[in-house]
């Protein structure tokens, strides 16, 4: 995730990062290990409180939901993508200035970085409150990136199957489905990820002499695309596609053998039950 932040933020000066592995480089050479670990406790209490936030809002939507159903009717798939789009909504404006914090960590100078609280401060100070709200239209169009991953992988699972004559997927096709559903989910959505980055960022001192603030998500997009073409849309995804790929897949294929296991373990549960009756 830093080298992702760093990469998609100072893609602008093609001297600072040319790729990820220039990125991982170059932050080792000049701040070492921990370089490559800037933000890490924001990052960590950033993805735990995003999910926490997710799975209330999404509990509290999808329930409501549900108590004003007839009984024992199904929510259908696209319901479950509406109440989860509505979940990430909400998830991210009760959670969003937690990334701007370990955005604006992982993307400064080792000698202008400070701690937690000190860079939520700073931004406080230098753009009042709404700072902390940075990059949050983004945000709100990035909720549909689970979307196109659950879509994506329901269309390629079912081309697997014909493919190969099977009725339910192995681990390992599985996790390739996951990762492929993921890449294409990150493609689509990528430039809006690097927006919301470029927002965040803050520049080095020397940088902000020249630097002209973005005005918002389509400001970035259109100055990039004027400076660096369309390929500049896509600075920094190798990055964010490694990091995307790994825990998606690694969700598909421990949901899917848990989802198995339950079942058997349902299974046997009845049959024990049975048993104790007779």
């Amino acid at each position: 995730m830093q080298v992702r932040s760093r990469t998609a933020a100072n893609a602008s000066d093609p001297n600072v990062y040319l790729s990820t592995t220039d990125a991982v480089q170059k932050i080792l050479k000049t701040e070492g290990l921990p370089g490559l670990y800037a933000g890490l406790l924001s990052g960590l209490l950033g993805t735990a409180s995003q999910n926490f936030a997710y799975f209330y809002w999404y509990t509290f939507i999808r329930s409501g939901y549900v108590n004003r159903q007839p009984a024992g009717v199904a929510i259908s798939t696209i319901m479950e993508l509406l109440i989860g789009a509505g979940a990430g909504a909400l998830a991210q404006i009760f959670t969003i200035p937690v990334a701007v914090v370990t955005t604006r960590q992982q993307t400064m100078p080792m000698g202008e970085r400070q701690d937690l609280m000190a860079t939520a401060k700073e931004i406080v100070d230098e753009e009042g409150w709404t700072g902390l709200w940075k990059g949050l239209k983004p945000s709100l169009v990035l909720v549909v990136n689970p979307a196109i991953t659950y879509g994506m992988y329901s269309r390629i699972q079912e081309v697997v199957l014909k493919a190969f004559k099977r009725k339910d997927m192995t681990p390992g096709l599985v996790f390739l489905v996951g990762a492929l559903a993921k890449i294409l989910a990150t493609v689509v959505t990528y430039p809006y990820i690097m927006a919301k980055v470029r927002l965040q960022w803050k520049p080095s001192k020397k940088d902000a002499e020249t630097h002209k603030p973005y005005t918002g998500a389509i400001d970035v997009l259109q100055r990039v695309f004027e400076k660096e073409g369309l390929k500049g849309w896509y600075t920094g995804m190798q990055a964010q596609i490694s990091k995307a790929v790994i825990s998606q897949a690694l969700l598909f294929m421990v949901k899917d053998q848990l989802e198995k296991y339950t079942i058997v373990l349902f299974a046997l549960l009845a049959k024990q039950k049975h048993h104790k009756v007779k």
